[in-house]
């Protein structure tokens, strides 16, 4: 298998990057498009945590079980990657078998059904499939994000589960987690169904 590394992934709306500590006021600003800190059933850091977060990430890169990527807007004229939108990742990164789970993503409120969604993801589970020979690629949500759901749901990923009871939450809650993944033999229908939503901006 390729290694997994930091990268570059260019598609049609978006432009992901790999994170680094400049992407620093630029994600502080796409966060606060929104507020979506307040969103109490998902991780979105608050502007005076957004260092922190972004060093947590980092340090998981070095322990190789994390490729963050910051997103970043497209310019419609140039093609060219323009202003911060978002983060995402490659986590929970199983190097031998290979698999992994994309998450720990959230988008400024601006540019939610914008088309943005899923051309990060045609280009993550791209990479994912096609590049590092991956198996499976797992997403996992909170029972409660009926968004976050239906959005994976309509990657066309299958729901293998729930674990209940399985994270806490900032607030002290506990948080039952919807697990779904896609199977590599799944992969080309994914995609065709990615390509035509990219297309269609939807």
């Amino acid at each position: 298998m390729t290694a997994i590394e930091p990268v570059t992934l260019r598609g049609k709306y978006v432009t992901l990057e790999p994170l680094s500590r400049d992407h620093h006021d630029g994600l502080v600003q796409a966060a606060s498009d929104g507020e979506l800190w307040n969103l109490w059933y998902t991780f979105v850091p608050r502007p005076e945590d957004m260092k922190a977060e972004i060093e947590r990430r980092l340090a998981l890169q070095e322990s190789g079980l994390m490729l963050p990527f910051t997103t970043r807007l497209n310019d419609p004229a140039t093609g060219e990657p323009g202003n911060v939108i978002g983060m995402t990742t490659y986590m929970n990164i199983d190097a031998g078998l290979p698999r992994l789970e994309i998450g720990s993503t959230w988008n400024a409120a601006g540019v939610q059904g914008s088309g943005t969604n899923p051309d990060s993801k045609r280009l993550l589970l791209g990479h994912a499939f096609e590049t590092l020979g991956c198996v499976a690629v797992e997403f996992c949500t909170h029972w409660m994000n009926m968004q976050s759901r239906e959005a994976i749901a309509r990657l066309g990923a299958k729901q293998d589960g729930v674990l209940r009871s399985h994270r806490r939450m900032p607030d002290g809650s506990l948080r039952d987690t919807v697990v779904f993944s896609i199977l590599a033999n799944e992969w080309p229908q994914v995609r065709s169904g990615l390509d035509l939503r990219v297309a269609k901006k939807r």
